[in-house]
């Protein structure tokens, strides 16, 4: 019994040591910063990641975050203007508390700090929205602000209260809403659903309407267009064939002109030629010519005048006889020869 004393107490001893060891020595995770207390009263030291010694029994410490987290707070009652008492089922307030600011928050607010300034700060701000609105605007029309207007009501009361605490985000759930009311929003919903595809079709008309009238009109300006293509290659023909003609004309008239030139200058030569030609003598050879062309001539006392036979000169005969008997007399082989054919003219 003596000797097994001494192992007892040793064995006593060393048990107390390691449940000392395991009071004292603590784990703090990433992210995270530890705060002390001893006696109640809070340390200023906190202490980061990692394993670190404490006093057993005298000192204790919470885990406190220092990264991003999200608290939810559920089941959120919210009174409207019009007196309807609406739930909201879940608010998520996303927030980061900064480790710099750890020791003031938590000594004025507590390491459960976020019960304080955010979960207390939702119901506040929350009633605050519902009571200066209707169902309808909290229901439908201002409830995709709901969560803006939360998030900026919180970070002003925080940059005053708690300096560090940041709010990254604000998610809040559709509200319940009592069931009369709801079927009643949803047959106002339907209606509107009915309204708007009343409004949708009627949109798909005009714009049908409007696709036709612009298409009639693109037609008609085509038309327009290759009509007066059209007008312009016809006026451009004609206005060719007009100039095709006054060129032609011109020839013409130039061709006209040269020749009237001409015939007039050949005219005028000849004329100048035969005045040039009119001589006594000259008309006296033409004259003897003409009478040494005739076939037949007859001399008489008794014949009054001369006739040829081609009946060309009748009214010259007067003149010829008295001529023809002077040749007979300057001429006797002229007159012989008058005397042949005498007889065969009396015959």
């Amino acid at each position: 019994m003596t000797m097994a004393q001494p192992g007892a107490v040793v064995a006593a001893a060393a048990g107390v040591l390691v449940l000392l060891l395991y009071s004292s020595i603590h784990k703090v995770d990433e992210g995270h910063l530890a705060v002390y207390y001893r006696g109640g009263a809070l340390l200023t030291s906190p202490s980061g990641p990692g394993y670190h010694i404490m006093l057993p029994f005298i000192t204790t410490f919470k885990s406190v975050q220092t990264t991003l987290q999200t608290d939810e707070v559920k089941n959120v009652p919210c009174g409207t203007s019009g007196g309807v008492m609406i739930y909201i089922d879940r608010i998520e307030v996303v927030n980061m508390l900064a480790p710099y600011a750890v020791y003031d928050v938590v000594k004025n607010y507590t390491a459960d700090y976020d019960k304080t300034l955010i979960f207390n700060k939702i119901h506040h701000e929350l009633n605050q929205f519902c009571s200066a609105h209707t169902l309808q605007e909290v229901y439908i029309e201002l409830f995709d602000q709901i969560d803006e207007n939360l998030k900026l009501a919180l970070q002003k009361e925080l940059n005053v209260m708690a300096p560090g605490l940041t709010i990254q985000a604000v998610r809040v759930t559709k509200p319940k809403i009592p069931e009369a009311i709801r079927r009643n929003f949803e047959l106002m919903e339907a209606e509107k659903t009915k309204l708007l595809v009343v409004a949708q079709k009627q949109k798909v008309v005009e714009k049908e309407a409007e696709t036709e009238r612009k298409k009639a009109l693109i037609e008609a300006e085509k038309a327009a267009e290759v009509a007066k293509i059209h007008y312009r290659q016809k006026l451009m023909e004609k206005e060719t064939e007009k100039r095709i003609s006054e060129i032609e004309d011109a020839v013409l008239l130039a061709r006209e002109r040269t020749k009237a030139d001409a015939e007039y200058y050949t005219a005028r030569k000849m004329a100048d030629s035969n005045k040039l030609k009119l001589t006594p003598a000259y008309l006296e050879l033409k004259k003897y010519q003409a009478i040494a062309a005739n076939s037949k001539l007859y001399f008489g006392n008794s014949i009054p005048s001369m006739f040829w036979d081609s009946c060309t000169f009748k009214h010259v005969a007067v003149r010829t006889v008295p001529e023809a008997s002077l040749l007979s007399k300057e001429d006797p082989a002229l007159s012989g020869e008058s005397h042949l054919k005498k007889p065969e003219s009396t015959g």
